[in-house]
């Protein structure tokens, strides 16, 4: 071998002289360590966008559900409060927030109850005590609420109170959640 090749390389760090076997042994640490930092970094970067998506998917469930309970309670509150002074205003509030056959049927019944609830001198102050929520997804839920009303009319003046189990089932169309059925159940 040449005078050259057996010849070694000397660096000096930290005042200590390091052959150039010690230097290449540093530079393959160095690698290794640049090589470790960029797959921490990696992994971190993975670990933070699967966690911030199961938070928005948490996030977006936790919302879906609040937006359900909400129309339910009005839907039921509205089903439920009525007033012969003003039935057209509170019986289009049930239209606005139903679709499908319960809007149907509601529709074709509210000239005869427009009538039955003047001639009565019907009104009806809903409270809704609680609602919750038996089956859900992106499009469709069903709802239990529970709801109380004081029912004054020609036949009861001084109002008597009444509790209702309902259960509805909501759709979600055009971004809102819409009753579908309404029963009395229990």
């Amino acid at each position: 071998m040449s005078e050259t090749m057996n010849r070694t390389l000397s660096v000096t760090v930290s005042g200590k002289i390091l052959s150039s076997r010690a230097w290449s042994g540093r530079a393959w640490s160095g690698r290794a360590s640049s090589v470790a930092l960029a797959v921490a970094t990696v992994l971190t970067t993975a670990l933070t966008i699967w966690l911030v998506l199961g938070l928005y998917g948490q996030h977006d469930r936790a919302q879906r559900r609040q937006d359900i309970l909400a129309a339910a309670r009005q839907s039921a509150l509205n089903f439920t409060s009525l007033d012969y002074r003003h039935y057209d205003r509170d019986s289009a509030n049930v239209l606005q927030g139903a679709t499908g056959d319960f809007k149907k049927q509601f529709a074709a019944q509210t000239e005869q109850l427009t009538k039955l609830v003047a001639a009565n001198e019907s009104v009806s102050e809903g409270q809704i005590l609680d609602a919750g929520i038996v089956r859900s997804d992106e499009h469709s839920a069903r709802v239990l609420v529970v709801a109380d009303s004081r029912v004054t009319n020609t036949a009861a003046p001084k109002g008597e109170a009444r509790t209702y189990r309902l259960q509805l089932d909501l759709v979600h169309r055009n971004g809102r959640w819409l009753t579908s059925d309404v029963e009395f159940v229990g």
